[in-house]
């Protein structure tokens, strides 16, 4: 971050337009992203969202509290400059979309699974006419092309903002279409963990949780909290 520091060196964060969007000023002067390019947020929702966290730091400036802001350099300098190719990274998970592999037993797992994920494949179907295919087993099964063109075709109509946010909406339920029915306002984040979770929850049931597992998982829980967050903000004025 331009202007970062290990001490806070400014009083005031603030707001204020600037060509193509808002921007945050620190005492006058203008946040740029690490790669020096400006940070030129789209909305005034985000642009607030930024400068709040840098109101928020306190002596030493600590980066992992500022998870906004690491979203819209992400956004400016990684994805804005191969956004086709991110686009094609998030729309590849349609081709192995989790909510397409299913357990061949036990029948308690499996109604668990038809009971959770069913409805939003016949979403998928008929908000983009793309019927997956949903197979048991770990085996990959083939998707219809036309299936994998159509949920394409709405990735890549995102903006380098909505590609941040769905990056993590995707990758860490492992579902495009989950992702995508969260983009939509379908489901909010929380949901989407607890759809993504099936497997995982029917086995702590079972046998009970590993502590180190738990950890990891309530840092992902919080990073797709973020994504949700980063793509509403993205859509507030």
């Amino acid at each position: 971050m331009s202007g970062w520091s290990a001490k806070r060196f400014w009083k005031a964060a603030t707001v204020e337009p600037c060509e193509g969007g808002f921007t945050v000023k620190l005492d006058g002067r203008a946040v740029k992203t690490p790669a020096k390019a400006a940070l030129v947020l789209p909305t005034r929702a985000m642009a607030e969202a930024v400068a709040a966290e840098w109101q928020a730091q306190g002596e030493k400036v600590d980066p992992t509290t500022m998870p906004v802001t690491r979203s819209a350099n992400a956004a400016l300098d990684k994805v804005r400059a191969q956004q086709a190719e991110v686009a094609e990274l998030i729309a590849a998970y349609g081709e192995t979309d989790l909510l397409c592999y299913r357990a061949k037993a036990p029948e308690e797992l499996v109604a668990l699974q038809a009971a959770a994920w069913d409805r939003w494949l016949d979403w998928a179907d008929s908000r983009y006419q793309a019927r997956l295919i949903v197979t048991a087993g770990v085996l990959p099964v083939a998707q219809p092309a036309q299936a994998q063109l159509a949920l394409a075709a709405r990735v890549s109509a995102c903006d380098i903002w909505e590609l941040a946010a769905l990056h993590d909406l995707v990758g860490i339920t492992g579902s495009l279409v989950l992702g995508l029915a969260v983009a939509e306002g379908e489901i909010d984040a929380d949901e989407a963990w607890r759809l993504s979770r099936i497997d995982e929850e029917w086995q702590i049931a079972q046998w009970g949780e590993d502590e180190e597992a738990a950890e990891m998982a309530a840092l992902k829980k919080q990073a797709l909290a973020h994504a949700g967050r980063f793509w509403i903000l993205r859509h507030t004025a």
